[in-house]
């Protein structure tokens, strides 16, 4: 099973800089205010480099993750082209629950269709933020599909997804557009861009965000993604040079259990992405309950990436494909808090 996969040539690679005017928006939301950027000297000691800090997503705009960026920008410019719409998604958990959370602070309302796995917490979460939740009996990829036929069947509905498709990229790059807010912060907040970023990788969205922004000129920032061992399609489709669905499995980092690269995102990662590996359930776990003891509250996706790092770090060969400075930078983006 491949469970690594680096590419020299990434930090070569120039995008156009994403669009800014998401940050605008998000700043006029209640509540606003950047994420907190932790520094955890205990694990840049463990790890051998200058500093790591965690981006700490557990408490966006009223929200235990970081979903909201990207939903709400991605809900207000949907809004704004057919006004009134009842917004509609799929989720396997925190995407949907933003979508909720921002119909409701829209003035309109949201259907959330949710995969077979899903827990009852879960599902209730995205209830109580006011929408209607429909429960599948597939995967997360079968659960997209069924959300994109539903919100299709209607002109009254509109699809909020943050995966694209062929046919269906727009509403994704406006999520992705807001994803870069949380990075903007990271800048600032350090005063210089890191020597590597971790990103823990579902569809890919987030890990596209983070591209596009550390490509947008010459930042030498590497990048990382972090997946299931159980549904890790960005890593096997980055070794075979081609988008691969995989099979996916129950795991404990819930949000990152998705077989499918988006189409959008792929382009990206596929040249810019200096790095993949997958880890264990265990793994996150180990992750989450260290990062909790360090006054970080991380769930398992989150916490993927203090796993993820250690296993590039640990093995020579893997921390020489990345080539960080002795006293390099590193900054985990912890998605969501411990749920």
């Amino acid at each position: 099973m491949t469970t690594w996969h680096s590419n020299p040539a990434a930090r070569k690679t120039v995008w156009a800089a994403p669009d800014v005017g998401a940050r605008a928006f998000h700043e006029t939301l209640p509540g606003y205010q950047p994420s907190p950027l932790v520094d955890l000297p205990d694990l840049a000691a463990e790890l051998g480099v200058g500093r790591v800090l965690v981006k700490d997503e557990s408490s966006r705009l009223g929200l235990p993750a970081f979903k909201v960026l990207g939903a709400s920008w991605a809900c207000s410019r949907v809004l704004a082209e057919r006004p009134g719409s009842v917004l509609v998604t799929a989720t396997d958990g925190n995407h949907g629950r933003a979508v909720a959370r921002m119909a409701t602070h829209l003035g309109t309302s949201a259907t959330v269709f949710v995969p077979a796995v899903m827990t009852e917490l879960a599902a209730a979460a995205i209830a109580g933020e006011g929408a209607e939740v429909v429960r599948t009996d597939g995967d997360y990829d079968r659960t997209v599909q069924t959300a994109a036929e539903y919100a299709a069947a209607d002109p009254s509905r509109a699809l909020v997804q943050d995966t694209a498709w062929p046919g269906y990229e727009e509403v994704p790059g406006w999520i992705v557009e807001g994803y870069d807010t949380l990075l903007q912060e990271v800048d600032e907040q350090l005063g210089r861009t890191p020597d590597l970023v971790a990103v823990p990788v579902g569809v890919g969205s987030l890990a596209q965000a983070v591209v596009a922004h550390y490509r947008g000129g010459p930042t030498g920032t590497r990048v990382l993604s972090v997946e299931p061992d159980t549904a890790a399609c960005v890593l096997v489709s980055l070794a075979a040079g081609e988008p691969v669905s995989v099979p996916t499995a129950a795991t404990v980092m819930a949000g990152l259990n998705c077989g499918t690269v988006s189409s959008l995102a792929w382009p990206l990662l596929r040249a810019g992405c200096d790095a993949a590996v997958s880890v264990t359930d265990e793994d996150a776990l180990r992750a989450s309950a260290e990062l909790g003891a360090l006054g970080v509250c991380s769930g398992p996706c989150g916490a993927a990436t203090l796993a993820g790092v250690r296993a590039a770090l640990a093995d020579p060969d893997r921390r020489a494909d990345l080539g960080l400075p002795e006293d390099a930078v590193v900054v985990l983006l912890s998605t969501e808090g411990a749920q």
